[in-house]
């Protein structure tokens, strides 16, 4: 991670969720938590999101077809955080939820 003290919100966009839990319990304000996985053998960039009680609940999207709205993939997301992160849940939509997270730039 960066070292300099300016922070930013960054969103992102929590997919794959079908195929864990779902996202119908995601609620507004919801702590999530990010872990970046090196050995992930589809994506070097993989970066999975946890969730307190339930374990593994889905990806940070990396891909055009599944970032949504102002949201950054997980390749760019990989190298403003630490190997784990906590975001925050914003929006529970069709196409997916969106979070939140600060990150030193």
């Amino acid at each position: 991670m960066k070292t300099d003290n300016t922070n930013n919100m960054v969103y992102f966009t929590i997919t794959g969720t079908s195929f864990y839990h779902g996202k119908d319990f995601f609620e507004k304000d919801m702590t999530v938590k990010l872990v970046k996985e090196p050995d992930n053998d589809y994506d070097k960039e993989a970066i999975k999101v946890e969730v307190d009680g339930l374990g593994h609940v889905g990806y940070v999207a990396n891909s055009p077809y599944t970032v949504i709205g102002e949201s950054c993939s997980a390749g760019r997301l990989y190298d403003k955080i630490g190997d784990t992160a906590e975001g925050k849940v914003l929006y529970n939509v069709d196409d997916g939820v969106l979070c939140s997270i600060d990150v030193c730039l």
